[in-house]
C-alpha cells in the first residue's frame, strides 16, 4: 500500500521536505525565472507565511557546491537541462536569516548579527587552511569565526569587522573557489522592526545600511543576491546608491505564482488527500490575495494569480484531515485561524500612515 505524504507544517528545509516523505508544491520555477530575468540584487516582499524561507532554502540547495541533483528529480527545474548543467551545484552560497535578531538594544542586536554571520562563516572552515588565500586573508577569515573563551559562543567581531563581514566572506570564498558567490538574506527587516519597537532604529539602520552596502554595492565577488521579507524598508534609507536593485512586491506579476498556493495547487492538495469536495470551505474561510494590478481579492481562485499563504492552508488541510482539529477551529471562531496575513496588511497600511520607516507590500 502506498504511503500518504505528510503535510509539511512548519518544515522550512528543502532537503527534509524532499527526503522525509512530505507533500511538496513545486516552486522550482522560481529558479528559472531568477536566471531568465536576472538581477544583481533581487528583493521579494511578501506577507508572512507565503513560503519565502522554504524558497530561499531551495535556492541554497540548488546552487550550492555538492548539490544533490536527486532532490530536484521530477520537479519543473529538472526539465531545464541547460540551466541545470550550467547552474546546479556550481556556486559557493552564503545563506543567512535575520529572523532571530530581536534585541532590546543595539549592543545585543549587533551580537546576534555577529553570531549569525559567524556561524555561517564557520561552515566554511576549510578557508582557515586554504592554499588559495594569503596569510593575511586567513587572518581575516579567523576574525569572522573566532569565539570568546567564556563558553557562551559569542563571536569576537568589532563593529568594523561586522560591517564588512559579508563582503569579506564573499571575497574569500570567491578567491578560494575562483567562482562568484550567491548571497541569500532571509527576513532582512526583522532587526529594523525590532529596533523601531525598542527605540534604536536610527542606530540599527546605520548598521544594516553599512552591512548591506559593503556586501551588495560594487561587490565584484557576488554573482547575484536575493533578499526577502514582509516589509520593504524605504529604498533611499537602506539601499542608497545600489545599482541593479529589483523589488518584486505583491504588485508585480513576475514571480507571483512562486509564493503562496494558487487555487489550482490547493485543489490538487485537496484531491490528493481525498478532500476535493472541501474546496468551497477553503475558499470561504480564506480571504486570498490577488497579485496583479495591486488588487487584493476577497476570494481565492479568481485567476491563476490568486494565491494563499502556505502556512494557513497547510494548517487548514491538517484540520480537514484530522477532524478534532477541524472541529476546534470551525464555526465563526475558525476565521481567526486564517486571518493573520490579512491583519498584517491592515497594520502595514496604518504604519505607513503614521510615517513609519517601513513600507507595506501592497
Amino acid at each position: 500500500m502506498k504511503s500518504v505524504l505528510k503535510l509539511p507544517i512548519g518544515i522550512e528545509n528543502f532537503e527534509e521536505m524532499r527526503t522525509e516523505g512530505f507533500y511538496y508544491v513545486d516552486k522550482t520555477g522560481l529558479i528559472i525565472e531568477l536566471l531568465n530575468n536576472w538581477g544583481k540584487v533581487n528583493l521579494f516582499t511578501r506577507p508572512r507565511r507565503f513560503g519565502k524561507t522554504l524558497n530561499m532554502n531551495m535556492l541554497k540547495y540548488f546552487f550550492s557546491y555538492g548539490c544533490d541533483a536527486a532532490l530536484f528529480d521530477g520537479l519543473e527545474i529538472s526539465r531545464e537541462k541547460e540551466l541545470c548543467e550550467k547552474y546546479m551545484g556550481r556556486f559557493p552560497v552564503i545563506s543567512i536569516t535575520l529572523k532571530d535578531v530581536a534585541a532590546r538594544d543595539l549592543e545585543d542586536a549587533a551580537a546576534m548579527l555577529s553570531a549569525i554571520i559567524g556561524e555561517e562563516a564557520m561552515g566554511f572552515a576549510f578557508l582557515a587552511e586554504s592554499e588559495q588565500l594569503s596569510s593575511e586573508e586567513i587572518i581575516e577569515y579567523r576574525q569572522l569565526a573566532t569565539l570568546d573563551t567564556s563558553g557562551c559562543r559569542k563571536f569576537l567581531m568589532s563593529a568594523d569587522i561586522l560591517e564588512k563581514s559579508l563582503r569579506t566572506l564573499s571575497r574569500l570564498l570567491c578567491k578560494h573557489y575562483g567562482q562568484k558567490v550567491i548571497l541569500l538574506i532571509d527576513e532582512y527587516d526583522v532587526p529594523l522592526d525590532k529596533a523601531q519597537q525598542n527605540g534604536y532604529y536610527d542606530e540599527m539602520a546605520t548598521l544594516i545600511r553599512n552591512l548591506f552596502g559593503q556586501a551588495l554595492k560594487t561587490n565584484d565577488n557576488i554573482y547575484f543576491a536575493v533578499l526577502t521579507r514582509c516589509l520593504r524598508i524605504a529604498k533611499e534609507s537602506i539601499f542608497t546608491g545600489l545599482n541593479n536593485f529589483k523589488v518584486m512586491s505583491v504588485t508585480n506579476v513576475l514571480f507571483d505564482e512562486y509564493f503562496g498556493f494558487s487555487d489550482v495547487e490547493v485543489r490538487a492538495m485537496l484531491d490528493y488527500y481525498g478532500l476535493d469536495n472541501h474546496f468551497g470551505i477553503v475558499k470561504e474561510w480564506y480571504d486570498g490575495y490577488h497579485f496583479n494590478n495591486a488588487r487584493i481579492c476577497s476570494k481565492m481562485g479568481h485567476s491563476r494569480n490568486g494565491t494563499a499563504p502556505h502556512g494557513t492552508i497547510l494548517e487548514l488541510l491538517s484540520g480537514l484531515t484530522y477532524p478534532p482539529l477541524l472541529r476546534a477551529c470551525s464555526g465563526r471562531g475558525g476565521h481567526k485561524f486564517l486571518l493573520p496575513s490579512v491583519r498584517y496588511l491592515q497594520c502595514a497600511r496604518q504604519s505607513s500612515k503614521e510615517n513609519s520607516p517601513f513600507q507595506s507590500t501592497d
